[in-house]
């Protein structure tokens, strides 16, 4: 079985844009600019053996607010720069999707990446920076690092930890990483 790291986007990956206290996501790849450190954090964890995962939720493709193309537009670029090793995308829009299994907080995007990959979830971490994400790592099992920008908006349940950046959590789960092979 492998280890992953599943990564929310926005806000972990790429800078979101913030209004009112609350992240929106990009909506042009001018929009998107990867966030200082990043690349190296996933180089380093791609070099300790780690599968690199894409959790995202885009809403507002559902809503009819976003397109499509502009989203795989920004995975393409995402691919191209960062050693991802899969995108999982949900595009529900969230309210009357009782019937989606993959809209974070539910686990069914990081269920099924690992069921595909053979990813050992107890040992895969998800690190994001809003309750949607911890909640959604703690439902499928992985541990948790919430990237903590201050938003307006509080968590349903603690995280196993919580840091300033994505720079930070790939040390942690670095060192943790070190620390359980001894």
């Amino acid at each position: 079985m492998r280890r992953a790291v599943f990564l929310d986007r926005d806000g972990v990956i790429n800078r979101a844009l913030e209004r009112g206290g609350k992240p929106y996501p990009p909506t042009s790849l001018a929009e998107f600019e990867i966030l200082p450190g990043v690349p190296e954090a996933c180089a380093e964890l791609k070099q300790a053996g780690f599968l690199l995962i894409v959790a995202t939720n885009q809403p507002d493709v559902g809503r009819g607010t976003l397109k499509q193309e502009v989203v795989e537009a920004l995975h393409a670029h995402l691919r191209s720069v960062l050693p991802v090793d899969r995108i999982e995308v949900c595009y529900h829009p969230g309210r009357g999707a009782s019937d989606c299994d993959c809209r974070k907080p539910r686990p069914g995007m990081l269920l099924r990446a690992a069921r595909e990959l053979g990813v050992d979830l107890a040992q895969s971490w998800m690190v994001g920076d809003r309750w949607r994400d911890i909640d959604c790592g703690h439902a499928a099992g992985c541990r948790t690092v919430f990237i903590d920008h201050g938003y307006a908006e509080a968590l349903r349940q603690p995280p196993d930890h919580r840091v300033e950046n994505f720079a930070a959590a790939a040390k942690l789960i670095l060192d943790a990483s070190r620390t359980s092979a001894v």
